[in-house]
């Protein structure tokens, strides 16, 4: 992982809401940056997760102060999970969600807002019909150099498996691709899941994957993500929980993860490490929240916005929490340890 820092950039971490919050519970941010300065973060919360009162919670940050939450989706007697935010070019705001008594049954949803987050559409389904999720399991779609939508998709039955799901009309269709290969007689474990993805060049798409094998897998694409590779084990330890990347404008490849090698293990420590060699090494890391006490953070939300990133993760199950900083900080942080 190259060299490791505690920087200054949890001065700047702020809660989404303090304990005052309206449920018990509360998991698996996302979150977009809007171009006005708004940020808009999304999560699940209700008395535990797979209750089904557990629905689809947001709040917005406008002039740096967080609103009240409120439920931007929720389903009556089924729970909710994994909202992803999606901010389409033409100026939608597009949540995603899934739906269903568990994730071998859930389903995919989506709301719409028109008006940043002040308001949402009514849920429909994403792919009618769907069973075991189409559409984004976690973390948020790519647009590629042709305008062609990327969501990355993961199916939980028997074993895991991970594709993405291919929109070439901004969202009103859908087509799965090929399942990234996986030799699950020889893998340990179910398999991968949740994937986050990148383009490098025109066509060539990267995804890096959740196992239950002790680390992050990878596997590349040369065809728009049509077909995959088989997946390879990357040198980036992985807890089994959820990992998110984004790429610069400068191509850095910024990663957030729990660098635990241990298939359900610890959820500490979080760190967001770099990449400038396209996903091969990351000489940069920061650690953002440790805790020798066994605190859970996870299930970290990443974008960008020029050499900014801003992440939103999981604290404890009981807030979300939100930093955002330079990306030449934690180099320069690196460089003086």
């Amino acid at each position: 992982m190259g060299k490791k820092c505690n920087c200054n950039i949890l001065k700047g971490k702020e809660y989404v809401f303090e304990d005052d919050r309206p449920f018990l519970s509360c998991h698996a941010p996302t979150l977009v940056e809007l171009d006005d300065g708004t940020t808009i973060v999304s999560w699940f919360g209700g008395t535990a997760e797979k209750n089904p009162d557990v629905a689809i919670w947001y709040s917005k940050r406008v002039n740096g102060k967080w609103s009240t939450p409120k439920i931007a989706a929720d389903e009556e007697g089924l729970a909710t999970w994994n909202p992803v935010l999606f901010n389409a070019p033409d100026g939608r705001i597009v949540l995603f969600y899934k739906s269903g008594e568990n994730d071998n049954e859930w389903y995919t949803k989506y709301t719409v807002s028109h008006d940043k987050g002040e308001s949402w559409t009514t849920p429909e389904e994403l792919v009618p019909g769907d069973i075991g999720g189409r559409g984004p399991v976690k973390n948020k779609p790519i647009i590629l150099h042709d305008g062609t939508w990327l969501a990355p998709a993961s199916l939980e039955f028997e074993y895991w498996d991970s594709f993405v799901d291919i929109s070439k009309d901004n969202g009103k269709t859908w087509i799965a691709s090929s399942l990234v290969p996986v030799n699950h007689k020889e893998f340990c474990g179910k398999g991968v899941i949740q994937p986050t993805l990148w383009e490098s060049e025109p066509n060539n798409i990267h995804m890096l994957l959740r196992s239950t094998c002790g680390s992050i897998y990878r596997s590349d694409s040369s065809d728009g993500g049509k077909t995959w590779c088989e997946m390879y084990k990357t040198s980036l330890p992985n807890n089994n929980s959820g990992i998110d990347a984004v790429k610069l404008k400068d191509g850095i490849i910024a990663l957030v993860y729990n660098p635990v090698s241990e298939n359900w293990g610890p959820r500490t420590p979080l760190v967001v490490s770099l990449s400038e060699d396209n996903g091969v090494t990351w000489p940069y890391t920061c650690v953002l929240e440790d805790d020798e006490g066994g605190g859970e953070y996870s299930y970290p939300a990443i974008v960008a916005v020029d050499n900014q990133i801003s992440i939103a993760y999981t604290w404890k199950r009981q807030r979300i929490a939100y930093v955002r900083c330079a990306v030449e900080d934690i180099i320069s942080c690196c460089h003086s340890e």
